[in-house]
């Protein structure tokens, strides 16, 4: 404990988990360091290079019924949105079998909606509150999400992933051909059919906005220490500080939210963890025209078109591989080449990536987050394998991590790290 009585709390990692953890943390008076490896905000991160939407409409998994038959697909495929890479297979397979099993049934995979909507049904407002309070309103934009199908019949091949949204209770507004072409003229004419969630959200600088949290906690008392994580030291139960490459930073508790890096760190506290890191890229497009003027995502693409301070952000795309191989920068090629179709006259002005970029989403198989106490030590406190969702559900995942850390109890048994205990299957 601190000299001022209050409980030293590090967070490890300063990607946007780990920002509105430190965040949270100061506010509830928290003594807080905040372990990181690197610039917070800048390239290193998954918080900088991701879509940009902020969806309470993202509570589907990416496993559901069926998807099995299409895993061979996505061995075969190179240019498919997902890909499994043949000579990581053997590793990936422990993750897969649980990936597969997650999504085996209809009924396991609503129970996976209305959990994730606890963390993302207030996304947005959380978001509009968070960046006010910091003085950015500008990075948050409200103007809802838009997804584009070529025809009705397209949209009712998804009808699970809708009915589960409609499930949770979230807004959705039809559009047709007028009206889709009425609120984004630069779509191709094939599509014809829209779904708008009309609150959805975006930011338009992620990286800046990263950074503004950090220097926020910063500027309330928070410190940096530039180092990498590597451990802990407990005596019994009970945690004495945070190993890193620069020495050991004792503390009270610790936070673990180091993203895709968080899995060596969770089995230092006891726990073994099915994390894999879901690849993603970007590419982004220097223009002034030709594109989307609000958030789309095409279902022939499957990816996030989101303008942004810098261009059009095409992102998306589901890598399976090791997290140290490279990139494979065709994946940003395929974006590029899928939004030249989708909006023609983009394609007309000959833009090219001014940006390319590839993360690590950490991802578990059960499209959940991995969120509780250690089972060495209720010291240490996780707070990471959010996927697709780590942006949007941030700031109520550093409210979570800041209760439970004060003494308060917040039901987050759907996120316990022990669910992954080999003790049976609930179907």
């Amino acid at each position: 404990m601190s000299a001022t009585g209050a409980k030293h709390t590090v967070v490890i990692g300063a990607g946007i988990v780990g920002a509105c953890c430190a965040l949270e943390l100061v506010r509830s008076g928290h003594e807080v360091t905040i372990v990181e490896v690197g610039t917070p905000g800048e390239r290193h991160a998954a918080s900088y290079g991701h879509g940009c939407w902020i969806s309470p409409a993202s509570v589907v998994p990416l496993s559901t019924p069926g998807l099995w038959k299409q895993i061979p697909g996505y061995l075969l495929d190179p240019n498919g949105p997902i890909v499994i890479r043949w000579r990581h297979f053997g590793t990936l397979l422990p993750w897969l079998v649980r990936f597969v099993w997650a999504g085996a049934s209809v009924s396991r995979v609503e129970r996976t909606a209305i959990a994730l909507s606890r963390l993302l049904h207030d996304s947005p407002a959380r978001h509009l509150a968070l960046a006010a309070e910091l003085a950015v309103p500008d990075l948050i934009r409200q103007e809802g999400l838009l997804y584009a199908y070529p025809d009705r019949e397209a949209f009712e091949v998804e009808a699970l992933s809708w009915r589960l949204r409609e499930m949770i209770g979230l807004r959705l507004r039809e559009l047709d051909r007028e009206a889709l072409a009425q609120r984004e003229p630069s779509l191709a004419e094939k599509y014809t059919f829209g779904i708008l969630v009309e609150d959805g959200a975006h930011c338009v600088d992620p990286g800046a906005y990263v950074a503004k949290i950090v220097s926020t906690a910063v500027g309330r008392g928070a410190r940096i220490f530039c180092a990498k994580a590597t451990g802990f030291t407990f005596e019994g139960t009970r945690l004495l500080g945070v190993g890193t490459n620069n020495g050991l930073v004792k503390c009270d508790r610790a936070v673990v939210a180091a993203g895709a890096w968080s899995k060596a760190l969770a089995k230092a506290a006891g726990d073994k963890i099915p994390l894999e890191s879901e690849r993603g890229y970007h590419g982004v497009v220097s223009t002034t025209g030709g594109g989307p003027n609000h958030p789309v995502m095409p279902s022939d693409g499957k990816m996030a078109n989101t303008p942004t301070r810098f261009g059009l952000r095409l992102s998306g795309q589901v890598e399976l591989s090791s997290i140290n191989a490279p990139p494979k920068w065709d994946r940003v090629d395929i974006l590029l080449n899928h939004a030249s179709r989708t909006y023609p006259a983009l394609a007309a002005l000959q833009t090219v990536a001014v940006d390319k970029w590839m993360g690590h989403r950490p991802s578990t198989p059960d499209g959940l987050p991995v969120i509780g106490s250690s089972s060495r030590s209720p010291d240490v406190f996780y707070a990471f394998g959010h996927g697709h969702i780590g942006f949007a559900s941030s700031p109520v995942t550093g409210c979570i991590a800041a209760a439970q850390l004060s003494g308060q109890c917040v039901d987050i048994r759907a996120f316990a790290p022990t669910r992954f205990k080999l003790t049976g299957h609930k179907s």
